[in-house]
């Protein structure tokens, strides 16, 4: 959009949607405060990371309604009411104490998470920016790791200071007070009339498919198969690794400040693949994450040794939050833009047996033997066969296939 109207609109936007996607960040805080409340509440790790599974089953199968909402109602008005819930679940974390009150504040948490996530904010991005659009998802996607790497220190802080019961209130009265303001007074909607005149990228004349022809093609399902193996290893890592760094005897201050700069690497690896996005092909970029992923989880066989820990942090931050840039670009890729929310959607379910299954896979390996080698070795594997299935995906519109056919 070239028009210097649109040009002040689509910044604005831009920074709306980075500000509600570091709410996305407040998630940190439950594993880099893991150690205070199993502590205060004498629960076991299996008990803790147990609590997890029905916010990730709320964010997995609100991801499709999620989608189809953003299209109907707009991002606007799905972004603030995704801010409000976050407010008001951090509000009642800071006073719960037993497993069921937990189990129903996650609720809350998963449907603000999955309100504010990749669905609502690729679709009012990918809109309001045809050129250097990669770049522009890298910006907004920021959010999650600027608020990640804040709030993981604030809280710790305030934790050490106070409690961590404090810690998660002053959370949930910053997200009324920043969050939702910067929903309803910055973030606008593509008017109507200009979105279904182009309905689809106008850099690219060719159909795009809908979510039914989109669920038919081998393409949807192995990009389901990567998303479900990242959430498998990424939500594992995100729970244990403050844990599996204090169990080798660092500091639990050092430890968070470990896994603060992994969150905070983010903001580096979104703009660069970002931009690097805008000059690659969409299967060059994807390629090149989950390359980086791969590694990041060989390196992670050689920890607890100090000497490899800056190279695990480094290669894990950077490839795991620069997946949400290379995702709904290698989406709009395959299927086109028209529908691409509602496909990443569907395809978000992944994260419902992923995102479940791999902390408490780990959880269980450890409890089990006493050490995290065993699910280790296994993510290093799942992530190279993710890696190697990429090489089949494909642009499934009917132009694409009859002119790779010919």
């Amino acid at each position: 959009m070239n028009h210097p109207v649109h040009r002040r609109r689509a910044l604005g936007v831009l920074l709306g949607v980075l500000i509600c996607q570091m709410g996305l960040g407040y998630g940190y805080t439950l594993s880099a405060l893991a150690g205070d409340i199993l502590t205060e509440l004498d629960w076991s790790r299996v008990t803790y990371s147990g609590a997890r599974a029905p916010q990730i089953f709320v964010i997995a199968l609100a991801s499709p309604l999620v989608g189809a909402a953003t299209v109907r109602f707009g991002s606007r008005r799905i972004l603030a009411c995704a801010a409000g819930l976050l407010g008001v679940a951090f509000v009642l974390l800071s006073s719960f104490d037993s497993l069921w009150q937990l189990y129903g504040i996650v609720l809350l948490m998963g449907l603000a998470v999955a309100g504010l996530g990749d669905v609502s904010v690729s679709h009012v991005v990918s809109r309001w920016f045809q050129r250097r659009r990669g770049l522009a998802l890298g910006i907004a996607f920021t959010g999650s790791n600027i608020g990640g790497f804040l709030v993981t220190r604030f809280s710790g802080a305030v934790a050490e200071v106070e409690s961590w019961r404090l810690a998660f209130l002053a959370m949930g009265l910053l997200a009324f007070a920043v969050l939702v303001p910067a929903a309803l007074w910055l973030v606008r909607d593509v008017p109507r009339a200009e979105s279904e005149a182009t309905p689809n990228d106008p850099r690219d004349p060719r159909e795009s498919l809908d979510a039914r022809a989109a669920v038919r093609t081998r393409s949807f399902w192995i990009l389901a198969f990567g998303l479900f193996v990242f959430f498998f290893y990424f939500m594992a890592l995100l729970e244990h690794l403050v844990l599996f760094l204090t169990d080798h005897g660092m500091p639990a201050s050092e430890a968070r400040n470990w896994f603060g700069w992994a969150i905070g690497l983010g903001f580096f690896s979104k703009i660069t693949l970002g931009w690097l996005a805008d000059r690659l092909a969409p299967r060059a970029s994807i390629g090149l994450d989950f390359a980086l992923v791969a590694v990041s989880s060989a390196i992670l066989l050689w920890l607890p040794n100090a000497s490899w820990l800056p190279w695990f942090i480094a290669s894990y931050g950077f490839a795991t939050a620069a997946r949400d840039v290379v995702y709904p670009l290698i989406v709009s890729f395959c299927f086109g833009l028209r529908y691409m929310a509602e496909i990443y959607g569907l395809m978000m379910v992944a994260l419902l047996p992923g995102g479940i299954l791999g902390p408490l896979f780990a959880a269980a390996v450890f409890d089990a033997t006493g050490s995290y080698a065993p699910a280790f070795a296994c993510f290093a594997v799942l992530n190279t066969i993710a890696l190697a299935s990429l090489a089949f995906v494909r642009d499934e519109r009917p132009a694409a296939r009859k002119t790779a056919a010919s």
